[in-house]
C-alpha cells in the first residue's frame, strides 16, 4: 500500500513512520517495514537494529511533543498483502476522559471477573481509539493539535529524512 507523502513522518533505511490515514487521532503512527515480509524473522540485521531507536524516538516524540500521557505500541493484523507494521497509539488525558464518559463502553466491565489492576485497560483504550478515531464518519472533538500540525511537530522532532538512493 502506497503512503501519501503528506502522513510520512520519518524513514530510515529499512522503516516508514507515518500517521495512520484513517485516524483521526493526532499522533497515531504506523512504523512499517519496507521489507515485504510478514515475519519479524525475514527482516534484514540491519533493520532490525534501526527498529528498538525508531519504536524510542516515536514515543519520545509523542509523549514530548503532543504530550500523550501514554503510549500503546503493538503489532496486529493479519491482513494479506501488507508488511509488517506497528500501531503507536497515543493515549492523551482527553481521550481517556472521552472513553469514560462514553456510556457505551461501561459494557466492558461486564467482561471482568473481580476488579482489575487498574480502572480500564491499554485494549480498552485502544478499541475506543479504532471505533471511535479510525472508523467513525464522525469522530468525536480533540483537543490540541489537528492530525496536519501533529505530523508537522513530529517531523521536525524526528528529524525526517528520506533515504539515501
Amino acid at each position: 500500500m502506497e503512503i501519501p507523502q503528506h502522513f510520512h513522518v520519518a524513514e530510515t533505511a529499512g522503516w516508514l513512520v507515518n500517521h495512520r490515514i484513517n485516524s483521526a487521532l493526532p499522533g497515531y503512527l504506523m512504523i512499517s517495514s519496507k521489507t515485504d515480509t510478514n515475519d519479524l524473522s525475514d527482516l534484514s540485521e540491519d533493520a532490525l537494529v534501526e527498529f528498538g531507536p525508531l519504536l524510542a524516538r516515536a514515543q519520545s516524540a509523542l509523549k514530548q511533543q503532543l504530550k500523550a500521557q501514554r503510549v500503546y505500541i503493538g503489532r496486529y493484523g493479519h491482513t494479506p498483502g501488507y508488511p509488517i507494521h506497528f500501531h503507536v497509539i497515543p493515549i492523551y488525558d482527553w481521550v481517556e476522559e472521552l472513553f469514560w464518559k462514553d456510556a457505551r463502553y461501561r459494557l466492558l466491565e461486564n467482561f471482568a471477573e473481580g476488579p482489575g489492576e487498574t480502572a480500564t485497560d491499554g485494549a480498552e483504550l485502544t478499541l475506543f481509539v479504532w471505533r471511535e478515531f479510525c472508523e467513525r464518519a464522525e469522530p468525536p472533538p480533540f483537543k490540541g493539535p489537528s492530525v496536519s500540525e501533529a505530523i508537522e511537530l513530529l517531523r521536525e522532532t524526528m528529524r525526517f529524512s528520506a533515504p539515501e538512493a
